[in-house]
Order: structure tokens, then sequence, then C-alpha cells
């Protein structure tokens, strides 16, 4: 059982995190993305970081309600979020959603709230720039392909198409790229509210030609950096009964993985 510390209990006992992590609506309540959740903090654990959750205290950023055209919901929730934000005086926020990532760091600040907004992967790379990673000996992913689905709120909308690869490249596999990737880059299929609707007539769902570039790289792994683009491509995987040879994991998943930490800590064993 994990024990993350909340902005309160941290406020109470008179210290400050060095970081707020914020874990968003997949990375609480969806069974599959708490697996991401509790791999990052496991790696903010073993590399000493003082960070803090909002824990009951966190709401949706809004970023699906003002994707649907419900302006009025979005502004209300950003309100309620920034001024918990702005009476911690949090400063830095790190979350492993670029959905969040995006809400917080580009459309926040004209509401007032301004703050220093990272990428989980973002931060993977520095923690690994600074050595403060450290990875196990033993090469469980030698001889493995990995393909890295770029997210449309991390690539096209934030230009981040380095961070995840640099820290991909830390682990002994060959990364192989999909036909589509970086700036032309296919959706998941989730993005823009879509995640919560039906998906409107076509020839094909997104996720399912997208999870087809995936499987065509002949990759063992898909990494994801998104835990709307871990679901969509899990589904499409599924979808063409692949799910037995390829492993869709959130990058962080992949770190945790080759890391020192304890061997039912380990994500690759879930």
């Amino acid at each position: 059982m994990m024990k993350i510390p909340t902005m309160a209990e941290m406020m109470a006992s008179g210290t400050t995190p060095e970081i707020l992590f914020w874990v968003g609506c997949s990375g609480s309540y969806d069974q599959r993305a708490q697996k991401i959740t509790r791999a990052f903090a496991k790696i903010l654990d073993a590399t000493k970081i003082k960070y803090a959750i909002l824990g009951k205290e966190e709401m949706c950023t809004g970023d699906p309600a003002r994707r649907a055209g419900n302006e009025f919901m979005f502004q209300m929730m950003a309100y309620q979020n920034i001024q918990i934000l702005n009476n911690y005086e949090i400063k830095k926020i790190v979350t492993a959603c670029p959905h969040c990532f995006n809400t917080l760091k580009n459309e926040y600040p004209e509401l007032g709230g301004h703050y220093e907004v990272i990428h989980h992967t973002t931060l993977l790379q520095q923690l690994i720039d600074e050595g403060k990673i450290k990875m196990k000996d033993g090469h469980q992913f030698k001889g493995k392909k990995i393909t890295y689905h770029d997210s449309c709120y991390l690539g096209r909308a934030n230009d981040i198409y380095e961070a995840p690869r640099k820290v991909l490249e830390m682990l002994d596999a060959e990364l192989v790229e999909m036909k589509r990737c970086r700036s032309k880059g296919l959706c998941c299929g989730a993005g823009g509210a879509q995640m919560f609707k039906e998906e409107e007539p076509g020839e094909k769902r997104v996720n399912i030609e997208r999870s087809e570039e995936a499987l065509a790289t002949a990759a063992n792994f898909v990494a994801t950096a998104c835990p709307f683009c871990n679901t969509m491509i899990t589904d499409g995987i599924k979808n063409a009964e692949q799910e037995g040879n390829v492993k869709v994991m959130d990058i962080a998943e992949l770190i945790a993985a080759h890391m020192s930490l304890p061997e039912d800590e380990n994500p690759l064993n879930d």
C-alpha cells in the first residue's frame, strides 16, 4: 500500500513539496491508469523527490467539458482548481496526462492560474540526465522492439517529441517508428472529448487504424504517454487479438520496470 502525502497533510506539518503531482481523473479512477500513477509515484519515491497530491481536493481540469463545448462548466471547474492551487501557493506541477498538462499550462493562465507545468516524460528525461534514475542490470528489453505513439496534446499541441523518445532510449530495446509519427502522428481517437462519446460514422474507428499501424512495426511494446491513448490502443490491440504478443505500457511503467525496485513492484509482472 503506497502512502502519498496530500497538500493538506504537508501544510499541516509545516512542510512544502518541490512538486505537486496532478493525478487527473484517469489516473485516479480508471483501474488501468491507476497502474501508471503507481509506477510514476514509485519513480518519484525512488528518486527522493519531495512531492504531494491534492487528493480529494483535486477536480477535473475541465478539459473534456471545454472540448465538448461546455465553456461554463470548464470555467467553473478551472476557477475552483485555481483557487485551491493558489491558496497552497503551488509553483510547479507534474502530470502524467497530456490533457491535464495542456489545460493547466496553456489555458489556466488566462483565468489566473500561473504555474510551471511539466509532463512526466519531460521530468523523467531530466531525472535520467541528472543520473537520479538508476537502471538495474539485466536486459529484460534486450532484443525487443518498442514503438512510441505520440499523444496529440503532447506532440502537436505542445511540441514535445524528443523527451519521450530519449527516455525510451534508456531501455535496451530497438525503437521503431510508426508510419505516421511526430508532427504527422495519428490521433488515438480519444482527443477532443471523443473518449466520452460514440464516434461519428466512418469506414474505420480511429483507434483501430492507429493500432494497426503500431502492429505493422512488429513491436513487442507500444509505449504511450497518455492514459487516454493507452486505453484506445489497448482496445485496438485486443480487437486484433494480439494482446498476448503486444503490451501497451506507459513510459513511466517501462522505466519503473527497468529500475532497481523490488520484484513485486515491477509493472511488467502485473
